[in-house]
């Protein structure tokens, strides 16, 4: 009796998914409840977590409670610490959910609302969650190594090198496109900037207090923390309307920018446990708290989303970005569906403080389900507004005109309409000069949520939540950026201990100074030039956020695909390998149209060549003429990078292919650098459930 009502249980989940999604897809014409999105979401992930991760776990990784994780065998106190899973859990959220479920979702919204929602959905359980705990696993598996180690020493010397450098040089682009994100978020913030900064001591407080003070209270730590949280984001609010205190957190990108690359290096080379995994997990209750309390709101409201399912920009003609619906929406949603940048946090931070093999399947597994769900509220959050006024915020000046009249009279043109009055009436609400033009996603975001929750909490409080949601989207993007430095200087590490073995070892103290600073120094020098140059320097890289990022989760896949190859489970490898397809069409796609094309608002090539004719011509007005040569040598510089990424990634598809040949056909390949079983201090029985 207990079986069939559970599975009456699941039956209805899974007719209430299958008629929510069924509604979204099919749904023309007039608006569309909020709450289908919301249904869809979590009864889809719901299944998956239930059937699709724990078939993973049980079937494909085999996972082992029984065994000695590397946390537990090579405990220093410093990397590698045996850490509570929910510690880690919020350590893995907040360090993979960066602007990617923010502003991905957000922007692909010029396609409508239809393409990328499926995309967010099934993305993630398919492929970006997948990805997440199978890389976890392989980690784990091999003392923590990174992606790139784990590419040299189970592939080759050819693929794996190319996927140490390609990985690598990614991340550092990654990483400081992040930080600049941060600046531009915090800039003349005193809240936002003051917030921000509290989270730094009270995360070292909390980490105190749970290894020494209290050791092992994590509830305790925990009400502790969450209570100095929100009495810093109170005090936040009152150091923006101090006059004197307000400041001290006024500052200019440059000097928010040092002060940021002072932190990532402090991230970098402190105990873990003392600032980065606290300091993550704190953030993860102001993530998740926000992100359930807008989901709330959208319950007791039921929002209308005003988008419409398609657009007619899916045909390249988009004002916010160039490019068809396929195969830029899928290069815009990023993050939220799935991420490269995650299998680097889950070879790098997690895998070293893992306390039991039995957690891979809920941090691997459920934290990518959070994030997905994350960028489903984003695209509610974006789509829920009038569309011209999403247009208006989201579409360069150089698009729709310099003035407001003109800005209006463009964009009711193509559908949607909106009036000056009325985007000077939300600016004014929003406590803010103006609307317009201000492109990036965060911002209309930010417009979204604070609707919202002013029509669930109170209109006349408009102001005050929309700031609040540029605060907490900077504290969103600021973890991500301290964990990426982490990863990045074990890979430095793992690169540099293949030349000399010493500086290999994650423990040493001189190696973790000297990587680090070379890793800070990396990141830290394109955020400075993307900062003291906003027409040109790093700005001008975003672009190629989306497509490395994919390519990352490719190159991640690649690997997980060879291992399970060559370790004898071909019959599971399609979990990996169909992922891996369909993210090689994409990335590649979009890579060849980045280069190739000759639309200038697609080719990077196109629009250097569009700009040095013009600038020849003397057809640039003097301001714009000023900067070009820098302008035409970033775009240069970003078509470059993509063939240099796109080769990386095809150069370790290939070496994975000859390994898996090579194993079917009975030749020899490397073997499996996996460490042999040893027994966990406490061994305990893992239920699936």
């Amino acid at each position: 009796m207990k079986t069939i009502l559970k599975n009456s249980v699941w039956l209805l989940v899974a007719i209430l998914g299958a008629a929510a999604v069924g509604g979204i897809a099919l749904h023309r014409g007039e608006s569309i409840n909020s709450l289908w999105f919301i249904a869809a979401a979590l009864c889809v992930y719901a299944l998956a977590y239930r059937f699709y991760s724990a078939w993973i776990a049980a079937r494909v990784l085999m996972l082992d409670a029984s065994r000695a994780t590397p946390a537990v065998r090579l405990d220093n106190g410093r990397d590698f610490v045996p850490t509570n899973k929910w510690i880690v859990f919020g350590h893995h959220f907040a360090a993979i959910a960066g602007p990617g479920p923010l502003v991905g979702p957000t922007l692909a919204a010029q396609f409508g609302y239809l393409p990328g929602t499926l995309w967010i959905l099934f993305g993630a359980v398919l492929g970006g969650a997948v990805q997440d705990m199978v890389t976890l696993f392989l980690s784990t598996r091999r003392n923590g190594r990174s992606l790139g180690q784990m590419a040299r020493e189970e592939l080759g010397a050819i693929g794996g090198t190319a996927a140490l450098v390609g990985t690598f040089a990614i991340m550092i682009i990654l990483i400081a496109v992040l930080g600049l994100v941060v600046v531009n978020a915090m800039k003349h913030s005193p809240w936002a900037t003051s917030t921000v900064a509290a989270t730094i001591p009270i995360a070292m407080i909390v980490g105190l207090y749970m290894r020494h003070f209290r050791a092992g209270k994590v509830l305790e730590a925990s009400a502790l923390g969450v209570i100095l949280l929100l009495l810093s984001v109170a005090a936040g609010g009152w150091v923006d309307h101090h006059p004197t205190l307000r400041v001290w957190f006024d500052h200019e990108g440059l000097t928010l920018a040092w002060w940021i690359i002072a932190y990532g290096f402090a991230a970098a080379i402190l105990p873990v446990w003392l600032l980065l995994a606290p300091r993550d997990y704190l953030s993860t209750f102001m993530k998740l708290g926000t992100v359930i309390v807008l989901a709330i709101a959208i319950l007791m409201l039921q929002p209308e989303v005003k988008m419409p399912a398609l657009t007619q920009f899916i045909d390249g003609t988009g004002p916010i970005f160039g490019g068809k619906l396929f195969p830029f929406v899928f290069i815009t949603i990023a993050c939220g569906a799935i991420s490269g940048f995650h299998a680097l946090i889950a070879s790098g931070t997690t895998p070293k403080l893992l306390e039991n093999e039995r957690d891979i399947r809920m941090i691997g597994y459920g934290a990518m389900l959070l994030e997905s769900f994350v960028a489903i509220m984003a695209m509610i959050a974006a789509t829920v507004l009038d569309p011209g006024v999403f247009f208006a915020i989201n579409s360069p000046a150089g698009i729709v005109g310099k003035e407001a009249a003109d800005a209006v009279a463009t964009i009711s043109g193509w559908g949607f309409p909106v009036t000056v009055a009325q985007m000077e009436s939300l600016a004014r609400e929003m406590g803010e000069a103006t609307l317009f033009a201000r492109t990036g996603g965060a911002p209309s975001l930010a417009v979204g949520m604070a609707s919202i929750f002013g029509s669930a909490f109170g209109q006349g409080l408009l102001a005050l939540w929309y700031h609040f949601a540029i605060m907490f989207e900077a504290i969103f993007i600021l973890t991500t950026l301290d964990a990426g430095t982490r990863v990045g200087r074990f890979m430095l590490q793992d690169m540099l201990g293949n030349i000399w073995p010493k500086l290999g070892e994650t423990s040493w103290y001189p190696s973790v100074l000297f990587t680090s600073a070379l890793v800070v120094a990396g990141w830290g020098y394109f955020l400075y030039i993307g900062v003291i140059d906003p027409n040109g320097g790093v700005n001008i890289l975003w672009p190629l956020f989306g497509i490395s990022n994919q390519m990352l989760a490719a190159i991640a896949l690649s690997v997980a695909t060879g291992i399970f190859v060559k370790s004898g489970r071909l019959k599971f490898a399609w979990v990996t390998a169909l992922p891996l397809t369909w993210l090689v069409i994409i990335t590649s796609t979009a890579a060849w149209q980045k280069i190739m094309s000759d639309d200038v608002r697609v080719g990077f090539f196109a629009a250097a060549n569009d700009m040095a004719a013009k600038l020849a011509a003397g057809a640039l007005p003097p301001e714009k003429a000023a900067v070009a040569p820098q302008l035409i040598f970033n775009q240069q510089l970003d078509a470059w990078l993509t063939l240099f990424f796109v080769v990386i990634l095809w150069v370790v598809i290939l070496d994975m292919l000859r390994v898996c040949w090579r194993y079917l056909a009975g030749k020899s390949v490397r073997p499996s650098t996996e460490h042999p079983h040893e027994p966990a201090p406490l061994n305990a029985q893992w239920a699936r459930d």
